[in-house]
Protein backbone atom coordinates (compact mmCIF):
# COMPACT_ATOMS: atom_id res chain seq x y z
CA UNK A 1 0.00 0.00 0.00
CA UNK A 2 3.08 2.24 -0.33
CA UNK A 3 3.14 2.99 3.38
CA UNK A 4 5.91 0.61 4.51
CA UNK A 5 8.40 3.28 5.61
CA UNK A 6 5.82 5.32 7.54
CA UNK A 7 4.38 2.19 9.15
CA UNK A 8 7.83 0.93 10.14
CA UNK A 9 8.66 4.28 11.80
CA UNK A 10 5.39 4.19 13.74
CA UNK A 11 5.93 0.58 14.86
CA UNK A 12 9.46 1.40 16.04
CA UNK A 13 8.30 4.37 18.11
CA UNK A 14 5.42 2.45 19.69
CA UNK A 15 7.90 -0.30 20.63
CA UNK A 16 10.17 2.28 22.30
CA UNK A 17 7.21 3.79 24.16
CA UNK A 18 6.06 0.36 25.32
CA UNK A 19 9.56 -0.38 26.61
CA UNK A 20 9.47 2.79 28.74
CA UNK A 21 6.09 1.82 30.19
CA UNK A 22 7.35 -1.66 31.01
CA UNK A 23 10.40 -0.19 32.73
CA UNK A 24 8.16 2.02 34.88
CA UNK A 25 5.89 -0.90 35.77
CA UNK A 26 8.91 -3.01 36.74
CA UNK A 27 9.78 -0.57 39.54
CA UNK A 28 9.45 -2.00 43.04
CA UNK A 29 7.77 1.24 44.03
CA UNK A 30 5.08 0.58 41.43
CA UNK A 31 4.07 -2.57 43.30
CA UNK A 32 3.76 -0.57 46.51
CA UNK A 33 1.74 2.08 44.70
CA UNK A 34 -0.70 -0.52 43.41
CA UNK A 35 -1.11 -2.00 46.90
CA UNK A 36 -1.66 1.40 48.51
CA UNK A 37 -4.12 2.42 45.82
CA UNK A 38 -6.11 -0.76 46.46
CA UNK A 39 -5.95 -0.06 50.20
CA UNK A 40 -7.33 3.47 49.93
CA UNK A 41 -9.96 2.36 47.40
CA UNK A 42 -11.16 -0.30 49.83
CA UNK A 43 -11.33 2.22 52.68
CA UNK A 44 -13.36 4.81 50.77
CA UNK A 45 -15.71 2.12 49.46
CA UNK A 46 -16.25 0.70 52.96
CA UNK A 47 -17.08 4.17 54.30
CA UNK A 48 -19.41 4.90 51.40
CA UNK A 49 -21.42 1.69 51.65
CA UNK A 50 -21.54 1.91 55.43
CA UNK A 51 -23.08 5.38 55.20
CA UNK A 52 -25.38 4.32 52.40
CA UNK A 53 -26.83 1.57 54.58
CA UNK A 54 -27.55 4.10 57.33
CA UNK A 55 -29.65 6.23 54.99
CA UNK A 56 -32.29 3.50 55.48
CA UNK A 57 -32.00 3.51 59.28
CA UNK A 58 -35.12 3.95 61.38
CA UNK A 59 -33.29 6.40 63.66
CA UNK A 60 -33.80 9.84 62.11
CA UNK A 61 -30.62 11.27 63.63
CA UNK A 62 -28.42 8.49 62.27
CA UNK A 63 -30.12 8.77 58.89
CA UNK A 64 -29.53 12.52 58.81
CA UNK A 65 -25.84 12.19 59.73
CA UNK A 66 -25.28 9.54 57.06
CA UNK A 67 -26.95 11.73 54.44
CA UNK A 68 -24.83 14.68 55.55
CA UNK A 69 -21.57 12.80 54.97
CA UNK A 70 -22.76 11.32 51.69
CA UNK A 71 -23.75 14.77 50.45
CA UNK A 72 -20.25 15.95 51.24
CA UNK A 73 -18.77 13.00 49.34
CA UNK A 74 -21.05 13.78 46.39
CA UNK A 75 -19.47 17.23 46.13
CA UNK A 76 -16.32 15.48 44.94
CA UNK A 77 -18.08 13.39 42.31
CA UNK A 78 -19.14 9.77 42.09
CA UNK A 79 -16.69 6.90 41.83
CA UNK A 80 -13.78 8.47 43.73
CA UNK A 81 -11.98 5.10 43.72
CA UNK A 82 -12.06 5.11 39.89
CA UNK A 83 -10.33 8.47 39.49
CA UNK A 84 -6.80 8.63 38.10
CA UNK A 85 -4.00 8.46 40.68
CA UNK A 86 -3.33 12.16 41.13
CA UNK A 87 -6.98 13.20 40.96
CA UNK A 88 -7.94 10.63 43.60
CA UNK A 89 -5.13 11.78 45.90
CA UNK A 90 -6.21 15.43 45.70
CA UNK A 91 -9.90 14.57 46.02
CA UNK A 92 -9.37 12.46 49.13
CA UNK A 93 -7.16 15.12 50.72
CA UNK A 94 -9.84 17.77 50.22
CA UNK A 95 -12.63 15.53 51.48
CA UNK A 96 -10.67 14.42 54.53
CA UNK A 97 -9.94 18.06 55.31
CA UNK A 98 -13.69 18.72 55.30
CA UNK A 99 -14.25 15.83 57.70
CA UNK A 100 -11.63 17.21 60.08
CA UNK A 101 -12.45 20.94 59.97
CA UNK A 102 -16.23 21.06 59.56
CA UNK A 103 -17.80 20.44 62.95
CA UNK A 104 -21.00 18.77 61.74
CA UNK A 105 -19.05 16.33 59.56
CA UNK A 106 -16.50 15.59 62.28
CA UNK A 107 -19.34 14.93 64.74
CA UNK A 108 -20.97 12.54 62.29
CA UNK A 109 -17.71 10.61 61.85
CA UNK A 110 -17.43 10.29 65.64
CA UNK A 111 -21.07 9.27 66.02
CA UNK A 112 -20.60 6.38 63.60
CA UNK A 113 -17.24 5.33 65.13
CA UNK A 114 -15.67 5.73 61.71
CA UNK A 115 -12.44 7.30 62.95
CA UNK A 116 -10.41 4.12 62.45
CA UNK A 117 -11.53 3.83 58.82
CA UNK A 118 -10.94 7.53 58.23
CA UNK A 119 -7.40 7.15 59.62
CA UNK A 120 -6.89 4.09 57.42
CA UNK A 121 -7.95 6.12 54.40
CA UNK A 122 -5.83 9.13 55.37
CA UNK A 123 -2.69 7.07 56.01
CA UNK A 124 -3.05 5.04 52.81
CA UNK A 125 -3.60 8.18 50.76
CA UNK A 126 -0.62 9.95 52.34
CA UNK A 127 1.69 6.98 51.80
CA UNK A 128 0.43 6.59 48.26
CA UNK A 129 1.32 10.20 47.47
CA UNK A 130 4.82 9.78 48.96
CA UNK A 131 5.47 6.63 46.91
CA UNK A 132 4.06 8.21 43.76
CA UNK A 133 6.38 11.19 44.08
CA UNK A 134 9.34 8.89 44.82
CA UNK A 135 8.63 6.82 41.73
CA UNK A 136 8.32 9.95 39.60
CA UNK A 137 11.72 11.12 40.81
CA UNK A 138 13.24 7.67 40.36
CA UNK A 139 11.82 7.34 36.90
CA UNK A 140 12.90 10.82 35.89
CA UNK A 141 16.45 10.21 37.12
CA UNK A 142 16.66 6.88 35.32
CA UNK A 143 15.11 8.08 32.05
CA UNK A 144 16.23 11.39 30.61
CA UNK A 145 13.94 10.56 27.68
CA UNK A 146 10.60 10.67 29.40
CA UNK A 147 7.39 8.92 28.43
CA UNK A 148 5.85 12.27 27.53
CA UNK A 149 8.64 13.05 25.07
CA UNK A 150 8.51 9.57 23.58
CA UNK A 151 4.72 9.83 23.24
CA UNK A 152 5.11 13.07 21.29
CA UNK A 153 7.58 11.36 18.96
CA UNK A 154 5.19 8.44 18.53
CA UNK A 155 2.33 10.82 17.76
CA UNK A 156 4.44 12.45 15.05
CA UNK A 157 5.02 9.11 13.31
CA UNK A 158 1.32 8.28 13.65
CA UNK A 159 0.29 11.54 12.01
CA UNK A 160 2.81 10.96 9.21
CA UNK A 161 1.33 7.50 8.59
CA UNK A 162 -2.21 8.87 8.74
CA UNK A 163 -1.44 11.69 6.31
CA UNK A 164 0.26 9.32 3.85
CA UNK A 165 -2.78 7.02 3.79
CA UNK A 166 -5.10 10.00 3.45
CA UNK A 167 -3.08 11.46 0.57
CA UNK A 168 -2.92 8.17 -1.32
CA UNK A 169 -6.64 7.72 -0.82
CA UNK A 170 -7.41 11.17 -2.25
CA UNK A 171 -5.09 10.56 -5.24
CA UNK A 172 -6.71 7.26 -6.15
CA UNK A 173 -7.98 7.72 -9.74
CA UNK A 174 -10.32 4.76 -10.13
CA UNK A 175 -13.01 4.29 -7.52
CA UNK A 176 -13.41 2.52 -5.26
CA UNK A 177 -10.19 3.57 -3.55
CA UNK A 178 -8.03 0.62 -2.45
CA UNK A 179 -7.65 2.44 0.87
CA UNK A 180 -11.36 2.50 1.75
CA UNK A 181 -11.24 -0.69 3.82
CA UNK A 182 -8.15 0.16 5.87
CA UNK A 183 -9.41 3.71 6.52
CA UNK A 184 -12.78 2.45 7.74
CA UNK A 185 -11.12 -0.13 9.98
CA UNK A 186 -8.66 2.39 11.44
CA UNK A 187 -11.45 4.89 12.09
CA UNK A 188 -13.47 2.20 13.87
CA UNK A 189 -10.49 1.35 16.09
CA UNK A 190 -9.71 4.96 16.96
CA UNK A 191 -13.39 5.67 17.70
CA UNK A 192 -13.42 2.75 20.14
CA UNK A 193 -10.20 3.96 21.75
CA UNK A 194 -11.43 7.53 22.16
CA UNK A 195 -14.68 6.29 23.73
CA UNK A 196 -12.55 4.28 26.16
CA UNK A 197 -10.61 7.42 27.09
CA UNK A 198 -13.81 9.36 27.70
CA UNK A 199 -15.15 6.60 29.95
CA UNK A 200 -11.94 6.21 31.91
CA UNK A 201 -11.74 8.51 34.90
CA UNK A 202 -8.16 7.34 35.66
CA UNK A 203 -6.44 9.33 32.98
CA UNK A 204 -5.28 12.91 33.33
CA UNK A 205 -4.97 15.28 30.38
CA UNK A 206 -1.20 15.61 30.74
CA UNK A 207 -0.71 11.85 30.75
CA UNK A 208 -2.79 10.73 27.75
CA UNK A 209 -3.35 12.11 24.26
CA UNK A 210 -6.35 10.99 22.23
CA UNK A 211 -5.76 9.36 18.84
CA UNK A 212 -7.05 11.29 15.86
CA UNK A 213 -8.79 9.30 13.12
CA UNK A 214 -7.92 9.10 9.45
CA UNK A 215 -9.66 12.14 7.96
CA UNK A 216 -10.84 10.76 4.63
CA UNK A 217 -13.81 8.40 4.95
Amino acid sequence: MQIDAKLAAFINKTAELEALFKKALASEITKEILQLDEKRDSAINVIYYFLLSYTYHYDADKKQKAQLLLENMALYGSGIARLNYQAETATLNNMLRDWELKTDLADAITAFNLSSWVNELKNANSLFNEKYISRTQEYGDANPETIKTKREETNTTYYALRDRIDALHLLAEAPPSPYDTVINQLNALTDQYNILLVNRQNVSTDETDGTLPISAT
